[in-house]
């Protein structure tokens, strides 16, 4: 996509950092590149605007969904776990994987997928 006129900063690379202008991961002065393309260029910003609107829609429609407290303490003791340098006992990830066999492929009691049947 390019709306054919020359730019400082090329509608390829404008396209190819999109998400990383949308979600605020890249330096200022990229950012201000960026916004200075858009003024130039109708396509880009049309598109800029398109993948705005999508990402505010995700959010509003999927970015509720609370996760059990249980669950939760689970994950994060996990993760601390791997993050200190020590393995997840066997049986924990058996026990989970029988747990979620037998729920039919969900964490019991929070809808949440885990291992599928066999």
């Amino acid at each position: 996509m390019s709306c054919g006129e020359p730019h400082e900063t090329d509608c390829a690379e404008v396209l190819d950092h999109l998400y990383e202008f949308l979600d605020r991961e890249m330096p200022d002065s990229d950012c201000t590149k960026f916004e200075v393309h858009f003024e130039e260029c109708s396509p880009c910003l049309e598109k800029y605007g398109l993948e705005q609107a999508v990402k505010k829609l995700v959010k509003r429609c999927c970015g509720h969904d609370d996760v059990p407290a249980d669950l939760r303490a689970k994950v994060l003791g996990r993760i601390d776990l791997i993050r200190s340098g020590e393995t997840v006992p066997d049986h924990d990830v058996a026990a989970t994987t029988a747990v979620t066999t037998a729920a039919g492929g969900e964490l019991p009691g929070t809808g949440v997928p885990g291992v599928a049947k066999e």
